[in-house]
């Protein structure tokens, strides 16, 4: 098969993956069980197809968050959520993507790093400047429960598809051919 066939299936499986499982818990009113899996459906994007898959999965999730009404359904909080599932991505690849050797440790690390990241992008995007700055018409209970759901959920969330990840890449990985040389 060639890479870019490759490429194009492995994503779109990706993609397919996610939207089925935001389908699925999003009628579980748990943002913990739906953030969780998202989370470890991009890190495994990133570390078995490559960046340019993680991150096409990483920004297209908060699309389809919106559409099965996942969260705040306002497009400045969607793009804000695109940047954060980026950086998770990002920081996956720089740590422990494809091309590192599979070992426990680059990914525990990548795990707790991009889970920090992550936190840190949302909660300082949408808690420190959307909701105060650009969303300032926000009825004050609204505001406060949004600023709750991108602060410490995040990072719990983030950890724990991390943790999933650590457990289920070595297996993924098993289970694909390896590359020719």
């Amino acid at each position: 098969m060639n890479r870019k066939a490759l490429w194009i299936t492995q994503t779109a499986l990706m993609l397919a993956l996610l939207v089925a499982t935001q389908a699925v818990t999003s009628g579980f009113g748990n943002t913990f069980i739906t953030g969780s899996l998202v989370n470890l459906i991009l890190i495994v994007s990133v570390c078995i197809s490559g960046l340019t898959s993680g991150l096409t999965v990483a920004l297209l999730s908060p699309i389809f968050a919106f559409f099965f009404g996942i969260g705040p359904q306002m497009w400045q909080i969607i793009i804000c959520i695109a940047l954060g599932n980026a950086s998770l991505s990002l920081v996956w690849y720089l740590i422990a993507g494809k091309t590192k050797e599979n070992n426990v440790v680059n990914t525990v690390i990548a795990a707790i790093v991009a889970a920090v990241v992550k936190f840190g992008v949302l909660y300082l995007s949408i808690v420190k400047f959307m909701i105060p700055v650009v969303l300032t018409k926000l009825p004050a209970p609204q505001a406060a429960k949004m600023s709750a759901m991108f602060s410490t959920p995040q990072l719990i969330t983030a950890l724990i598809g991390g943790a999933l990840a650590v457990v289920v890449l070595p297996i993924v990985k098993s289970a694909l051919p390896k590359p020719k040389e």
